[in-house]
């Protein structure tokens, strides 16, 4: 006879599936992610449900809420900057690029699954600095996720020219490392959406302390690690990730050419690399501030 816990495990597994499956093969549809990009995103949103964390879900809620203010755009329509290697048109997500936004999170979810039987906790040191930890890691992951992509799809809509973050000086749009101040509120928002997600959620699911609940609203705060995760990504693209702008083509290029001149950046890192590194260093500062402050 299975278990209230097992049968638990069961139904979010089955409930987690049919989710994943449905966003991600509407993604496919909408070329906001290739096949390859749709069984990843699959995998990655079953798994945090299966292990009891949504914030995998809230994060997608988010950028859904994000196409409806755009006014129905596509996600990376020509407005946008290229991106994963694509020219022009719609930007469609590889499977290394949706790992490469998610590994971490998925690996701390299935930690705090495994240590806390997939039941939400709220942030509390004293009860465990662990799992306060990995909590925060979690939050600031998709803060920065969030952020990024919210400042990537409203700031290429700024009608202002972006700065180089290393120099300020003047740079075509789609240059790496170029930062707006419209993109930079947006990053902001993002991560505050995260945030506030995060806090609902978890005074509704969450058993612990008035007091404790109350001091949840210190995420808040915290989620402006959006911003963070978007000034560290725009530092990481300005000088550890190439921009030229090619002659031929008139548009700004990630590679090296004979017809491109540099911008900005050294050939170290690709987007999905800069992405991974952002997001890596967004989650460890969060994680511990959320142990020193919790």
């Amino acid at each position: 006879m299975a278990t209230p816990a097992a049968s638990s495990f069961a139904v979010r597994s089955a409930v987690g599936a049919a989710l994943a499956a449905v966003i991600a093969a509407r993604a496919v549809r909408r070329r906001s992610l290739d096949a390859s990009g749709g069984v990843a995103g699959f995998v990655v949103m079953a798994v945090h449900i299966a292990c009891g964390y949504s914030l995998q879900v809230w994060r997608d809620a988010a950028g859904l809420l994000l196409h409806v203010v755009q006014g129905h755009q596509d996600w990376g329509g020509p407005q946008a900057p290229p991106r994963g290697g694509l020219q022009g048109g719609r930007s469609t997500e590889l499977w290394i690029q949706v790992l490469a936004n998610s590994t971490i999170a998925t690996i701390l979810v299935v930690i705090f699954a495994l240590m806390t039987g997939g039941q939400d906790r709220c942030l509390d040191s004293n009860d465990s600095k662990i799992i306060t930890g990995i909590i925060g890691g979690i939050i600031g992951h998709y803060c920065c996720c969030n952020g990024d992509t919210w400042s990537s799809e409203i700031g290429v809509l700024s009608e202002e020219q972006p700065r180089l973050i290393t120099t300020l000086k003047p740079v075509r749009k789609g240059t790496n490392g170029g930062v707006t101040l419209q993109g930079l509120l947006a990053a902001t928002a993002g991560g505050l959406t995260i945030g506030l997600a995060f806090v609902v959620v978890g005074l509704l699911t969450a058993k612990c302390s008035f007091d404790m609940a109350l001091r949840q609203l210190l995420v808040l705060p915290i989620s402006a690690a959006g911003l963070l995760g978007s000034l560290i990504d725009s530092f990481l693209g300005a000088t550890l990730q190439f921009s030229g702008y090619c002659s031929v083509r008139k548009k700004v290029v990630s590679k090296r050419g004979p017809t491109v001149t540099k911008t900005s950046g050294m050939t170290v890192l690709d987007n999905d690399a800069v992405n991974a590194v952002s997001v890596l260093l967004t989650s460890a500062v969060t994680a511990y501030v959320c142990i020193y402050i919790f």
